[in-house]
C-alpha cells in the first residue's frame, strides 16, 4: 500500500530576492535594510564566552623534568668541543691564507718621523715604512703612537713610525 502525502503551498511568507536588499525592515544606510549579521547571542553586559583557542594541544602529561648533572656535564662537554673545533678550523684558514703570524716579521722597534705622500692611505705608509711586517699591526701601531682615532690621513701630514 501506498501512502502519498500532499505539500501544502507556502503562504504565510513571501520569497524576496537574495541578492537586492530587503525594504521596510530597518533604517540602515540610505534608507536601505540594516545589517544581516544575526543579532546578539548573549546580553549586553554578559562576560565573553571563549571554547578553546583552536590550537590543537598535546594530551601528553607536562610534567618537567628536573635537570640532572650528567645532563649539564655532557651539554658543557659538547659546547667544549664545538668551540675547540671552530679555533681549529679557523687556523687552519689562517694559515692556508697566509696571514700566519710565524710567517709576518715583527713590527720593528726603531722610530723615525715619515711624511704622508699625496694619495697614500695609512695603510699605504705602513708598507712603505716595515715592508717585510705586516701592513695591518704596522698601521695599528702608527695610530697608537700618533693617537690617531681614524685610519685617515692627509698628503704632507707628518707621523711617528716604526721602521724597518
Amino acid at each position: 500500500m501506498t501512502t502519498i502525502h500532499e505539500v501544502s503551498p507556502r503562504t504565510c511568507s513571501v520569497r524576496r530576492p537574495v541578492n537586492r536588499p530587503v525594504q521596510g525592515i530597518g533604517p540602515g544606510r540610505d534608507g536601505l535594510a540594516g545589517s544581516r549579521r544575526p543579532g546578539p547571542s548573549r546580553p549586553a553586559g554578559a562576560p565573553l564566552h571563549y571554547r578553546g583557542t583552536g590550537i590543537s594541544m598535546s594530551v601528553a602529561p607536562r610534567r618537567r623534568r628536573p635537570v640532572t648533572l650528567a645532563t649539564t656535564l655532557g651539554l658543557a662537554l659538547v659546547a667544549g668541543m664545538i668551540t675547540l673545533w671552530l679555533g681549529l678550523v679557523a687556523s687552519i684558514g689562517q694559515m692556508a691564507n697566509g696571514d700566519s703570524a710565524a710567517s709576518a716579521a715583527p713590527i720593528p722597534d726603531r722610530l723615525a718621523v715619515v711624511r704622508v705622500e699625496p694619495g697614500e692611505s695609512l695603510q699605504d705608509v705602513a708598507h712603505r715604512v716595515a715592508p717585510d711586517a705586516s701592513a695591518r699591526q704596522v698601521a695599528e701601531r702608527i695610530r697608537e703612537l700618533n693617537d690617531l682615532n681614524s685610519p685617515t690621513v692627509v698628503a704632507g701630514q707628518t707621523l711617528i713610525a716604526p721602521v724597518g
